[in-house]
């Protein structure tokens, strides 16, 4: 079993597990549930792939083996290819987000920051690529996709950068440290893309605790 396929079944057994606690009874419910779970499977393994293979390598008979179902299931959920990598994208990130940045409650900006660039840049995550950050796994490849990804990928950043400052992800207004928390997450992001890119582990070890230690920095000095 891959290490995608072992991602969809963890995250689908979870789901199972709660919903055997909450069932919706009837056939339509079922039903229900049968078609979210379905899309659920196709998201895990459309977002593990992304951040994998890149956008072109998520073929989408590709993704319906990783989750487990025909192909002829893809189109009861969506109507392309494109369509599918960018609800992928956003559910890789919906998924992750909060894991890194964490809760704003009883924080300071720099313990926020701090905490953020030792999740982010480490070992762990520069290696276990199909459970990463979506931004930094698509970073060289969000300005030669479509338009309609882009525009995905910077909603995504913006929401990403309110959750920085503690700012509800959809709201229009900046916050007082939105241009720092741009900077620090394009030193996290850009950090990982060094690190994976170097053949030598002692120097890719090194790329990460300099950019993990000047981004503790940025959040202390801000």
């Amino acid at each position: 079993m891959t290490a995608i396929m072992r991602i969809v079944n963890h995250k689908t057994n979870m789901m199972q597990a709660t919903r055997e606690t909450s069932a919706v009874a009837g056939t339509a419910g079922q039903r229900a549930r049968q078609k979210q779970d379905s899309l659920s499977r196709i998201l895990d393994a459309s977002a593990a792939r992304l951040r994998v293979d890149g956008p072109q390598g998520g073929a989408i008979a590709q993704v319906m083996q990783d989750a487990g179902l025909t192909h002829g299931a893809f189109y009861s959920h969506f109507a392309s290819k494109d369509e599918l990598a960018i609800a992928a994208f956003r559910h890789a990130l919906a998924g992750n987000r909060q894991r890194w940045i964490g809760k704003v409650v009883d924080r300071s900006w720099g313990e926020r920051m701090a905490r953020l660039a030792r999740g982010y840049l480490n070992r762990s995550h520069r290696d276990v690529r199909a459970d990463s950050c979506a931004f930094s796994a698509l970073a060289t490849d969000a300005a030669r996709m479509p338009a309609g990804f882009r525009e995905a990928y910077e909603q995504e950043l913006r929401k990403s950068l309110n959750a920085m400052g503690g700012s509800a992800l959809d709201e229009p207004s900046e916050h007082e440290t939105y241009d720092e928390a741009i900077a620090v997450l394009a030193l996290l992001v850009g950090g990982l893309l060094l690190a994976r890119a170097v053949k030598s582990e002692t120097f890719s070890s090194r790329i990460l605790k300099v950019c993990r230690t000047a981004a503790a920095r940025m959040g202390i000095a801000a």
